[in-house]
């Protein structure tokens, strides 16, 4: 939001695990910020796998600021 509130396009990435918590935390804010939801889980997984979540979000995510 502080961001945002500077012109500065802003969003973020979670996994799919938390797509109800972040619209619950956007509503209780009164915001509904830009996000970019991957695969979960996310702690677990090696370099490799974790390069492939990038490369197949990496659309998703720059849109979320060039989009604005």
């Amino acid at each position: 939001m502080n961001l945002e509130s500077r012109g500065l396009p802003s969003g973020f990435v979670a996994s799919q695990e938390f797509v109800d918590a972040a619209a619950a935390q956007g509503k209780s804010l009164g915001i509904k910020p830009a996000s970019v939801f991957v695969a979960h889980p996310i702690q677990d997984r090696t370099d490799t796998e974790m390069a492939e979540l990038a490369q197949h979000s990496i659309d998703a995510i720059t849109a979320l600021i060039y989009s604005k």
